[in-house]
């Protein structure tokens, strides 16, 4: 007959147990105390919401002194790095179209000259505006320009030019995203990090759940070889796959109006790559745990990084250079790149290709990893 008062020592005797169970269950105990530290060093030391020293061309057709000044006085402000200096706007354009760059600044010709005539000559800024919380505080900071620019060399004679309004012009256009709408950004991006989280999880579930149904052994006894094995279990995810792209698709057309300026068929086959990369690293996952819960762990520690360093919920450009390294091993910060590029720019396949090779290396790396393991579950 069970006692009905509280006893110290038999809740003793059961803290115990479960103690010594969660000891014995390493990958669990890892996850408790890994997961915790990976979000501190992230968000302390990885997320950055104000990027500075993004990648800037400048297009000068002025020489004079205005002209340097106000280069050197946009770089002191930390947010803008001139890495390029084309020597057209239609090459600098072409720069922001393939995102090596985020601003391109021309400076027109006879800019000095017609500064000093107070005719307020007129500075064009070309942003890519496909991420408005990376270049936000940047614009914040060229709307300022106007009036702290050139107050040491608008001095003297030219004195007269600093009161009142900026003694030149400043012509922004928002490229991609003029009216500098989050969405624009977001469900491009929820394309990518909801295939990365169904693709490996739904994976990593395949095998767990054959060894826990005892079904691995008659899968065993079959004359199949581990490569049928592992695209068999693969292809029906990608059918998945594809519904859930219809999904976001159709969504992001007709609820939140998110243009398709580039090709249907080439981002079929972008997201295509994507998700055998992703189905991969989740078959490997399915040989490495013992159990489902193993798994989901194993998912959820690949999922985390994915999301925060791959640009998708904070700008990629405002990560510590050691945190954008981690970033570009994922397959998600170059889907996005990918992905962005078609619906909102309209890139073509030359444009795309740099991001498509790190996805196929990363597919080779993650199958002949995934066939390994498979096979030594099979030994």
């Amino acid at each position: 007959m069970k006692s009905k008062r509280f006893s110290v020592a038999r809740m003793w005797a059961i803290f115990l147990k479960e103690f010594q169970q969660m000891m014995r269950d390493r990958p669990t105990f890892a996850m408790a105390v890994g997961v915790p530290i990976l979000q501190l060093v992230l968000f302390g030391y990885a997320i950055n919401t104000d990027p500075k020293g993004l990648p800037t061309a400048v297009v000068s057709h002025d020489n004079g002194t205005m002209s340097r000044s106000l280069l050197a006085t946009l770089q002191n402000t930390g947010y803008f790095k001139v890495i390029a200096q084309p020597a057209s706007e239609a090459a600098g354009d072409a720069l922001v179209a393939d995102g090596e760059v985020q601003f391109l600044i021309v400076i027109p010709p006879d800019f000095s000259r017609r500064l000093v005539r107070g005719e307020q000559p007129a500075l064009l800024v070309s942003v890519d505006a496909t991420d408005p919380s990376a270049a936000g505080n940047a614009l914040a900071a060229l709307s300022q320009l106007g009036s702290t620019a050139l107050q040491r060399e608008l001095s003297g004679p030219l004195a007269h030019l600093q009161p009142g309004p900026a003694p030149f012009e400043m012509r922004i256009h928002r490229r991609y995203n003029p009216e500098g709408l989050s969405r624009y950004n977001i469900v491009p991006g929820l394309i990518g990090t909801i295939l990365t989280m169904t693709m490996v999880m739904l994976t990593g579930l395949a095998m767990t759940r054959e060894r826990e149904r005892g079904t691995m052994e008659n899968l065993l006894a079959t004359p199949v070889r581990p490569f049928e094995v592992m695209a068999g279990k693969i292809l029906p995810y990608i059918l998945v796959g594809y519904i859930q792209l219809g999904v976001i698709l159709s969504a992001g057309a007709f609820l939140f109006e998110v243009p398709m300026e580039g090709s249907l068929a080439l981002l079929m086959v972008m997201i295509g790559v994507f998700m055998l990369a992703n189905l991969a690293v989740g078959f490997t996952f399915s040989t490495l745990a013992k159990n489902q819960m193993q798994a989901l762990q194993a998912t959820f520690f690949f999922f985390l990084p994915s999301m925060l360093l791959s640009g998708f919920m904070f700008p990629f450009r405002g990560m510590p250079v050691w945190a954008q390294h981690l970033g570009e091993l994922l397959p998600l910060t170059h889907f996005l790149r990918i992905v962005r590029g078609i619906l909102l720019k309209g890139n073509t396949m030359g444009q795309v290709l740099p991001e498509l090779w790190p996805l196929l290396g990363f597919l080779v790396v993650a199958g002949t990893v995934a066939l390994a393991r498979y096979r030594q579950t099979l030994d």
